[in-house]
C-alpha cells in the first residue's frame, strides 16, 4: 500500500514537471515568433508610450489652415515666402534660433525662379538651415550583406540643387509597423555607397554643433531600426501658426538658442499618420520629427531585446510558477501570479526607458493560461473528493440527508450537540446468537449482511439517518440531523417495512441455508440530545437520552415479527395505524413502566 501511494505520488509530481516544461515551451515559443504581434504592440503602448513631457527647446512653426487661408494652396507658394520666414526669425543677430528646420519637400523649381533663389541664399546665409529629402525603397525584399531580407534604396529626392548646395539634409521618411502605427526609424540607410541619416538626426548634430555638446549614439537592431519612445501625444508640442511669424506678431526672441522644426499641421496636406500614443488621433510628421529629435536630446531610444533570452528568462519563471500553482493554496497562488505579473511588467518598463524593449504580453497570458488550468484542476479534484466522500457517507446516512449537507456547502464537523425532537427504532434478530453457534463464520456473515441491507435500505426509504450497527441491531433515528417532515410516522413505516421485508428474508434465508431468522422492532418519539460525541478525531453522530433508551427496551420486549411503540409515539399517529394494546409494562431502567402497543398495520 505504502508503496502504491509512493508510485501514485512521483507520477503525479512528474505530471506536474511535464505540465510546466509546456509553459515553458509556450512562453519560449510565442515570444521568439511573437506570434500575437498586435496584441503584443497594444501592451507595449500602453505601458512604453506613456506622455513624459516635452521639451520646450523644441518650437514647431505650423502650416495650417489659418496660413493656408492667408497664403493660398500649398502647392502655389512662392519660396520666397520661407526666405522671409528665415529672416523674420535671424531678426535679432544675438536671439536666432539654433536650427531652423523644413520638414518640406523641396524638389524641382517653382515658377517664380527668383523665390528659388532667395530661398536658397538666405538659408544659405543664416547657416543653420535643415531640409529633407525622400528615399524610394525597393517593392521586393533582397539579401543584404548580412543575409538579411531588406528593402534597399533604389531612389533619393532631393531638394533642388541651390537649395541642397547651402543647406544640410536628411531623409524624413518614417516606417509604419504591421498595424499602420509608426513605432520605429530606420536611423541611417545607403544609396549607392553614400550614407543617409535621417532628418532629426541631422537637426540634432547640427543643434550640437551650434551649441556645444557629445553627439548622442543611436543603438539600433540587426535592421539598423530604433524604437521611437514618444513624449509627447498628438497636439503636446506648442505649435504657432506661420501666418503669425510672418506678419511678425510674435517676438522674434521665444526662437532664440531653439530647434525649429517647420511642417504640415492641415488634415488636407495629408502629411499625418497613426501613432502608439494616439488613443485614435493621428500625429502630423513634423510632431513625429519633434518626438524623434528629443529621443535624441534626451538620449531615450529603444531596441528590441534578444528574445531568445527575454523567453528563456520568462519561461523559466513561468514553469516554476505552475509548479506552485499546481501544490499550494489558491490566495498563495494567486498572490504569486498578480506578483510575477506586476514585476514583469515593472521590468519591462524599466527595461525599455534603458533602451531594451522586450514582448510582455506573452508571459502574463500563459502564466493566467496556466493558472486558471491549476484552480480548475484543484476544483475538479476537490469535486471528486467531495463526491468520493458523499458516496461513502451516503452508506451510512440516508442519500436525501447527503444531498442536504452538499446543498449547504459546509463539511466541518465540529464536537456538541442540540435538543430534537426525534423517533428513534431499534430492530435486532432473534434467535441470532443461538443460530450463529451452529453456522460457519461466513454463513453468518452473509446472514448478517441480508439483514443490514434490509434495515437499511427500509430505513433509508423513509428518509431516516442510520444512527449505528451494533453487533447484529440497528439504531435509526428520524428528524435528524435535518428536519424530516411527519417523521413520527416515517419511523413506524420504517419499522413495519422491516418486518414485512423480513418474511420475505425468512424464506430466502430458510432455502439456502436451512435456518431462518425473525425481527423485533421498538420506536419512540421523544426529546433527545442530538449531535457529534468523541473527541477531535474519533467522533459519531448520535442521539442520546432517554428517549433513545426506551426504544432500544421497547425492542428488547418485541418478539419475533412484533413492532412496538410507546404510548407516546401511538398518540401522535394513532389516526393512521392499526395497533394491539400489549399493556403497561415494566421497561429495564426506568422506575415506572410504559404503556405500549403493537402496531398491525399501518394507513399510508
Amino acid at each position: 500500500m505504502v508503496e502504491h501511494d509512493e508510485e501514485g505520488e512521483l507520477n503525479k509530481v512528474l505530471a506536474q514537471i511535464g505540465e510546466a516544461l509546456l509553459v515553458f515551451v509556450c512562453i519560449f515559443i510565442l515570444t521568439i515568433t511573437n506570434l500575437f504581434s498586435p496584441i503584443d504592440y497594444i501592451l507595449k503602448d500602453n505601458l512604453y508610450q506613456r506622455p513624459r513631457g516635452v521639451d520646450n527647446r523644441i518650437k514647431i512653426i505650423a502650416i495650417d489652415d489659418r496660413t493656408l487661408e492667408e497664403l493660398g494652396p500649398f502647392g502655389t507658394w512662392s519660396r520666397s515666402v520661407y526666405a522671409d520666414l528665415i529672416e523674420q526669425l535671424n531678426t535679432d543677430p544675438e536671439a536666432k534660433p539654433a536650427v531652423i528646420s523644413f520638414d518640406i519637400l523641396f524638389s524641382g523649381k517653382m515658377e517664380d525662379a527668383a523665390g528659388d533663389e532667395q530661398f536658397a541664399k538666405v538659408a544659405g546665409e543664416s547657416g543653420n538651415v535643415v531640409v529633407v529629402s525622400q528615399l524610394s525603397y525597393s517593392e521586393k525584399p533582397q539579401q543584404n550583406e548580412k543575409g538579411l531580407k531588406s528593402y534597399p534604396v533604389v531612389d533619393v529626392l532631393y531638394p533642388y540643387e541651390a537649395l541642397r548646395n547651402n543647406t544640410v539634409c536628411g531623409y524624413a521618411n518614417v516606417a509604419e509597423d504591421s498595424d499602420g502605427k509608426v513605432r520605429r526609424v530606420v536611423i541611417q540607410d545607403t544609396y549607392q555607397g553614400e550614407t543617409l541619416d535621417m532628418f532629426p538626426k541631422v537637426v540634432y548634430q547640427t543643434y550640437c554643433e551650434k551649441m556645444g555638446g557629445d553627439v548622442y549614439s543611436v543603438a539600433t537592431d540587426k535592421y539598423g531600426r530604433a524604437i521611437i519612445n514618444y513624449s509627447g501625444v498628438p497636439g503636446d508640442y506648442e505649435a504657432i501658426s506661420l501666418i503669425d511669424v510672418l506678419q511678425g506678431k510674435l517676438d522674434p526672441r521665444v526662437f532664440k538658442d531653439r530647434i525649429v522644426l517647420v511642417g504640415a499641421y492641415a488634415v488636407g496636406l495629408q502629411d499625418n499618420f497613426s501613432v502608439p500614443n494616439g488613443h485614435g488621433r493621428q500625429m502630423y510628421g513634423v510632431e513625429i520629427h519633434a518626438n524623434i529629435l528629443q529621443g535624441y536630446m534626451q538620449q531615450r531610444f529603444a531596441v528590441n531585446g534578444n528574445p531568445y533570452i527575454a523567453g528563456a528568462v520568462f519561461g523559466l519563471l513561468g514553469a516554476v510558477l505552475h509548479l506552485i500553482y499546481r501544490r499550494r493554496k489558491v490566495w498563495l497562488s494567486t498572490g504569486l501570479l498578480v506578483a510575477s505579473v506586476v514585476g514583469a511588467i515593472f521590468a519591462g518598463v524599466t527595461l525599455n526607458n534603458q533602451g531594451t524593449s522586450i514582448s510582455l504580453v506573452y508571459f502574463p497570458l500563459v502564466t493566467i493560461v496556466s493558472f486558471i488550468y491549476a484552480l480548475a484542476i484543484g476544483y475538479v479534484k476537490e469535486l471528486l473528493h467531495k463526491k468520493k466522500m458523499m458516496s461513502a457517507f451516503k452508506k451510512y446516512v440516508a442519500p436525501e440527508v447527503v444531498e442536504e449537507i452538499a446543498k449547504q456547502g459546509d463539511f466541518q464537523i465540529k464536537l456538541g450537540g442540540e435538543n430534537r425532537d426525534v423517533a428513534v427504532l431499534f430492530v435486532d434478530i432473534r434467535g441470532f446468537t443461538t443460530m450463529s453457534e451452529k453456522l460457519e463464520p461466513e454463513e453468518i456473515v452473509a446472514i448478517l449482511n441480508e439483514y443490514l441491507e434490509l434495515t437499511t435500505k427500509s430505513i433509508f426509504k423513509n428518509k431516516g439517518t442510520l444512527d449505528k450497527f451494533i453487533g447484529d441491531a440497528t439504531m435509526a433515528v428520524f428528524n435528524s440531523p435535518f428536519e424530516l417532515e411527519d417523521y413520527e410516522f416515517k419511523a413506524v413505516c420504517a419499522a413495519m417495512d422491516i418486518v414485512e421485508g423480513g418474511n420475505a428474508l425468512e424464506a430466502k434465508l430458510m432455502e439456502k441455508y436451512g435456518r431462518t431468522v425473525g425481527f423485533g422492532v421498538g420506536v419512540n418519539c421523544g426529546p433527545a440530545v442530538v449531535g457529534n460525541v468523541g473527541c477531535e478525531f474519533r467522533m459519531d453522530f448520535t442521539a442520546i437520552g432517554d428517549t433513545v433508551n426506551t426504544a432500544a427496551r421497547l425492542e428488547a420486549n418485541a418478539k419475533k415479527g412484533q413492532v412496538l411503540i410507546s404510548d407516546v409515539l401511538y398518540e401522535r399517529i394513532k389516526d393512521r395505524v392499526e395497533v394491539r394494546e400489549i399493556g403497561n409494562i415494566p421497561l429495564k431502567g426506568k422506575s415506572n413502566g410504559v404503556f405500549v402497543y403493537e402496531v398491525t398495520s399501518i394507513n399510508r
